[in-house]
């Protein structure tokens, strides 16, 4: 019989070069390396005051203002926002038009713009009356600048109000991804609405709603420097502002008012990461993978 032929030598590829992508690069890296020694060694920086005013008390009382305020506005936005977005999935007309006037407002008008409505409330509402309106039924009065004199109720009615309509849409988007025979299943088996969406359509919508809503807190965060325009120093930036207006060292203190949102922001995106592996637990590659593995397991245990 003919000799069995040999087995064929192993293919030697050699990788394609590509001297561009590693120019293109070592370019990049100069220029960011330029950039940031120019910025270091300008004399306009002041390292020294950056240093001084880093960790001053004013400067952590002001953080400290800033995360207590971002996570009370982003409460009151999912909170408004769930109640938003379950009236504009309605079928009650009058529910649902509310809701969408309410988004269509929020979401036309500038925050900024918000805010200072809000700082000024008192000048379109002298008073607000309780009672029932149109029989002349009254339980009181009190002069809205009572209600909101105070800064850090302004704050949080024009941030968590505003961030309700986005939220709105967001909790809303979680939901219809939910498939619609999840909430048919649920009904059938004898479960209220508002059961079925708060133990079977919201638990399996916040996979879609968690990475939305981590970047909706973060710019949360950043969107607290706007309450600078009320004065008072209500949050970080705010009470900087005051500082370089009476020292004029502004390009100092608004460095450490970028280092501290950039360390902010930065241990939000790392919440953000873990709470979105949390959620999507089952639904990723890795997750398929395992699943994969141990029914290749059980067949072969069947087998045997």
């Amino acid at each position: 019989p003919p000799a069995a032929a040999g087995r064929p030598e192993a293919i030697k590829a050699i990788p394609v070069r590509h001297w561009g992508r590693w120019i293109s690069a070592v370019v990049v890296i100069y220029l960011v390396i330029a950039l940031l020694y120019s910025f270091t060694k300008s004399p306009n920086v002041d390292w020294p005051t950056v240093g001084n005013y880093l960790f001053k008390p004013l400067v952590l009382h002001g953080v400290v203002a800033t995360v207590e305020l971002t996570f009370i506005a982003m409460l009151v936005g999912a909170i408004g926002g769930t109640i938003l977005a379950v009236m504009r999935l309605s079928d009650n007309p009058v529910l649902s038009t509310i809701a969408w006037a309410y988004i269509w407002f929020f979401r036309g008008t500038p925050v900024y713009v918000q805010i200072i409505l809000w700082g000024n409330i008192g000048v379109l509402y002298t008073r607000f009356y309780a009672g029932l309106p149109f029989t002349g039924l009254s339980l009181g009065s009190t002069s809205s600048g009572t209600l909101v004199n105070h800064l850090i109720v302004v704050a949080v009615l024009a941030l968590g109000l505003n961030e309700a309509a986005y939220a709105a849409e967001l909790v809303r988007a979680g939901i219809i991804s939910v498939d619609a025979g999840q909430q048919e299943a649920a009904l059938s088996l004898g479960m209220a609405p508002t059961l079925t969406m708060r133990r079977i359509v919201l638990p399996q919508a916040m996979r879609v709603i968690i990475p939305t809503f981590g970047n909706e807190t973060i710019s949360m965060l950043k969107t607290t420097s706007l309450l600078a325009v009320l004065g008072g120093g209500v949050e970080l930036f705010g009470r900087l502002q005051i500082v370089y207006s009476q020292t004029f060292q502004i390009v100092p203190l608004l460095i450490v008012a970028s280092m501290w949102y950039l360390f902010l922001t930065t241990i939000l995106t790392i919440g953000q990461y873990y709470l979105e592996a949390y959620f999507g637990k089952g639904f990723g590659e890795k997750e398929a993978e395992a699943a994969e593995k141990r029914a290749e397991r059980r067949a072969a245990r069947g087998h045997a």
